[in-house]
């Protein structure tokens, strides 16, 4: 048969076994440090919106390159390949 079990004698146990860190160190009262950041994204939006005229010029020189056929050439297609195989696309 089993006998009552005390309760007291189980938490004098686990109050035994369980480690206690009396020592360890403690934070700070009077810790005023700053960690917050502060970012100014709108000049970086700003900057990442707004198309150099170089490069539309470009791609305009490009379109009627492509639509005149000029770029249709052996040497040219081979050029873009290994272009593309050197620098991905």
């Amino acid at each position: 048969m089993i006998e009552k079990i005390d309760t007291s004698q189980i938490q004098d146990i686990v109050g035994k076994l369980s480690p206690k860190q009396a020592d360890s160190p403690k934070a700070p009262v009077d810790n005023s440090a700053d960690a917050s950041l502060q970012a100014d994204y709108a000049s970086l939006i700003s900057r990442a919106t707004q198309i150099p005229e170089a490069d539309t010029e470009i791609i305009r020189k490009a379109q009627e390159l492509l639509q005149s056929g000029q770029l249709e050439s052996p040497e040219n297609i081979r050029e873009a390949a290994e272009n593309i195989i050197k620098n991905g696309v």
